[in-house]
C-alpha cells in the first residue's frame, strides 16, 4: 500500500533560485531532442553507415525518453525529486560524453539513448515546483517548466546550426555536456528537496512491462516509413505493443502500489488532458519539420526561400522564445478563468496560426510570424498541462502523472514527425534524383496539425469545469489506508516533528485531555486521497505540511481508542494552522500561527 508522507528535514521555500534553475534544466533536456537536426542529412557520411541506419542515433534518443518519463516521475515520487532530477541529468552528461568521443554508430546510439534519458528531468521538475513553491508562484513557474520542452526545442536549433558549420560537429555533444553539468550544480546549490513522498515500493515489473510496450509500440512509428507501414515487421510490432501494454495494465490494476495507477488515469480530468496533450504534440512538431526545410529550400524551386542553416535557425527561434513569455500570460488568465479554458485558447491561437500559415508562406518574415502566433498558442497549451495533471490526482502522485502526462506529448510528437514525414514524402518531386518537399506537402502538413488540434478542443472540452473542481473541493474520507482501517499504526512513520513551517500540527488527546503517544495521523486531500502521514510524539503532538491549498480531513486513529475524522482548511501559505485531535469526540480548532 503506498502512503505519502513528509520528510521533517526539508523545509518550504519561498521561492528564491527554484524557478529559474529548474526551467533551465527543462531546457537543456529539451535540446537533447533536436541537438542533431541540423546535421541529420549528414549522419550517414559521418558515421559511415546508410541513411536508414543513421536514423537510430534519433530515434534510441526518442524511445529512451519516452521510457524514462513515467519511471523517473514515480521514483522521484517515492525517494525525492531532487535525487532523480540530479540522476536523469548525470546520465545524460554521461551519454554526452561517449557520443563526443566517437563516430561509431553503434557507440553513438549508446550515448544519444542515455542523453535521451534525460526527458524525465522535466515532470520532476514540475513536481518539485508542486511541491516547494508558495501558490502565488506556482502558476507560472510550473508554465514556463512545462513549456521548456517546446523552448529547449527552438532555441537548440539555430545554436546547433552554428557550431555545426563553424566547428566539428561532435562539438554538441561537449557543449550539452557542459549544460549538464551546470545544471547539476545549479541544482545542488538552489533546489531544496522536496517534503511530499509516496512511501512504498518501485513496481519494477510494471517499469520492465510498460517500457517494453512503449518500445514496440514507438518503434514502428519512428520507422514505420523506412520499413513500410504494411510491412510484417510494422504490424507485427503494432500487434505485439497492443498484447503487452494490455496485460501490462491488467497487471498494474492488481497492485496496490503500481507504477502508474490507472484508476487515477481513467478520471476524466486525467483522461482527457492526457488525449489532448498527444493532440498538442502533433502540432507542434509539425511547424519544427516544415518550416526549417521550406527556409532552406532553393528559390529555383519556386517556393523555397533559399537562406542558411543558421538563418533558418533563427526565424524558427521565436517559437521557443514566445513559449517562454507566455507562462506570465498563462498565469494570469489561468487565474481568471481556469486552466481548461486557457487550454482551450492555447488551441484556439495554435489553429489559427496553422490556418493562416497556409498562406504566410513565400517570405522569411512571414515564417517568423507564423512561429510567434504558433509559440504564443503552444506556450498556452503546454503551460495549462501540469496544473490540469495535478489537480485531479494525489500529491503522491505527482511526479508519475506529470511523466505520464509528458509521455503522451513525446507520443504525439512521434505520430507528427511519422505522419508528416510519410506526407512529405509521398508528395516529393524528384529533382536529379533527389526527393525534394513540394508546396503541397507543406501545406497537407499544416492541415493535419490543423485538424489534430481542432480534436484536441473536443477533448479539452470534456475536461470538468470550475464549478466541478470546487464541488470536488468538499472534504469526503473514502481512502484511508488499510492500516487505518484496521487500528494499526505503520512503524514506517517516524514520530512528528512539530516545527512544520506549513500545513496542520497539534496534539492527539483522549476526551479527558491526555495525550496520546503514537497514534497516526492522516491527511486526506479534497479528493479523498490520502495526502500525508505521521504518528503523534509522546507528549500527543503531531505536524503534517501541505501540499496546496485547499479543504482536508485530518483522521486520527490510535490502539484502544475510537476513530476521529476531521475537516479542516488550508490556505495554501507558510503558516501552521493548530488544530487539536480529541479521542473520541470532536476536534478543538486553536486558530493559526
Amino acid at each position: 500500500m503506498t502512503r505519502t508522507t513528509t520528510d521533517p528535514r526539508t523545509r518550504r521555500p519561498g521561492g528564491g533560485g527554484i524557478v529559474p534553475v529548474l526551467a533551465f534544466a527543462g531546457i537543456v533536456v529539451a535540446v537533447m531532442q533536436t541537438l542533431l537536426v541540423p546535421v541529420i542529412k549528414d549522419l550517414p557520411e559521418l558515421l559511415g553507415t546508410s541513411p536508414s541506419n543513421a536514423t537510430w542515433v534519433m530515434t534510441s534518443t526518442l524511445l529512451a525518453g519516452a521510457v524514462s518519463t513515467p519511471i523517473m516521475g514515480r521514483l522521484g515520487d517515492l525517494y525525492g525529486k531532487r535525487r532523480m532530477l540530479i540522476a536523469s541529468l548525470a546520465v545524460m552528461v554521461v551519454g554526452s560524453l561517449i557520443a563526443g568521443f566517437t563516430s561509431d554508430l553503434l557507440v553513438m546510439i549508446v550515448g544519444r539513448a542515455l542523453q535521451g534519458f534525460a526527458m524525465g528531468a522535466i515532470p520532476l521538475g514540475i513536481g518539485l515546483m508542486r511541491d516547494g513553491l508558495p501558490r502565488e508562484k506556482l502558476g507560472s513557474a510550473m508554465a514556463l517548466m512545462s513549456s521548456s520542452i517546446g523552448v529547449g526545442g527552438g532555441l537548440a536549433l539555430p545554436v546547433a546550426a552554428l557550431v555545426a558549420q563553424h566547428a566539428d560537429w561532435h562539438a554538441l555533444f561537449f557543449g550539452s555536456a557542459g549544460l549538464g553539468t551546470l545544471s547539476i550544480l545549479l541544482t545542488l546549490a538552489f533546489v531544496p528537496e522536496s517534503p511530499m513522498r509516496a512511501v512504498g515500493t518501485f513496481d519494477v515489473w510494471g517499469a520492465l512491462g510498460l517500457s517494453a510496450g512503449l518500445v514496440l509500440f514507438l518503434l514502428p512509428i519512428t520507422k514505420g516509413s523506412d520499413w513500410g507501414w504494411t510491412s510484417g515487421t510494422t504490424l507485427g510490432l503494432f500487434g505485439a505493443a497492443a498484447v503487452v501494454l494490455l496485460l501490462w495494465g491488467l497487471m498494474e490494476l492488481r497492485l496496490k502500489a503500481p507504477l502508474v495507477d490507472l484508476r487515477t488515469t481513467a478520471r476524466p480530468a486525467v483522461l482527457f488532458t492526457n488525449l489532448a496533450s498527444i493532440m498538442v504534440g502533433v502540432a507542434f512538431y509539425a511547424v519544427s519539420l516544415v518550416l526549417p526545410q521550406l527556409l532552406q529550400l532553393p528559390t529555383s524551386t519556386g517556393y523555397g526561400l533559399g537562406q542558411s542553416m543558421v538563418v533558418a535557425g533563427l526565424c524558427v527561434a521565436p517559437l521557443g522564445l514566445t513559449m517562454m513569455f507566455t507562462a506570465p500570460v498563462y498565469a494570469r488568465i489561468s487565474a481568471k478563468y481556469g486552466p481548461k479554458v486557457t487550454l482551450m485558447i492555447g488551441m484556439l491561437i495554435i489553429a489559427v496560426g496553422y490556418g493562416a500559415g497556409l498562406g504566410l508562406m513565400s517570405a522569411a518574415w512571414q515564417t517568423i510570424v507564423i512561429a510567434v502566433v504558433l509559440g504564443a498558442g503552444i506556450g498556452l497549451a503546454y503551460s495549462s498541462l501540469p496544473a490540469l495533471i495535478i489537480g485531479a490526482v494525489p500529491a503522491s502522485e505527482t511526479g508519475a502523472a506529470n511523466g505520464l502526462n509528458t509521455l503522451m506529448r513525446s507520443i504525439g510528437t512521434s505520430v507528427s514527425s511519422a505522419v508528416i514525414g510519410m506526407v512529405l514524402a509521398n508528395t516529393a518531386d524528384q529533382v536529379g534524383g533527389v526527393a525534394v518537399p513540394t508546396m503541397q506537402g507543406f501545406r497537407v502538413s499544416f492541415l493535419i496539425a490543423t485538424g489534430a488540434v481542432l480534436v484536441g478542443l473536443v477533448f479539452a472540452a470534456f475536461l470538468p469545469g470550475r464549478r466541478a473542481a470546487v464541488n470536488a473541493a468538499k472534504p469526503h474520507l473514502v481512502a484511508s489506508s488499510e492500516d487505518a482501517e484496521h487500528g494499526e499504526v505503520s512503524p514506517e512513520l517516524a514520530p512528528a516533528d512539530q516545527t512544520a513551517p506549513a500545513g496542520f500540527r497539534g496534539r492527539v488527546l483522549t476526551a479527558d485531555g491526555v495525550p496520546v503517544a503514537r497514534a497516526k495521523v492522516t491527511l486526506i486531500d479534497r479528493r479523498g486521497r490520502q495526502a500525508g502521514a505521521t504518528l503523534s510524539a509522546e507528549d500527543g503532538g503531531y505536524a503534517l505540511a501541505v501540499p496546496s491549498e485547499g479543504a482536508y480531513v485530518l483522521a486520527a486513529k490510535a490502539l484502544g481508542h475510537g476513530p476521529l475524522a476531521s475537516s479542516a482548511t488550508h490556505a495554501g501559505d507558510d503558516r501552521a494552522v493548530e488544530v487539536d485531535l480529541s479521542l473520541p469526540g470532536v476536534s478543538v480548532p486553536l486558530g493559526a500561527s
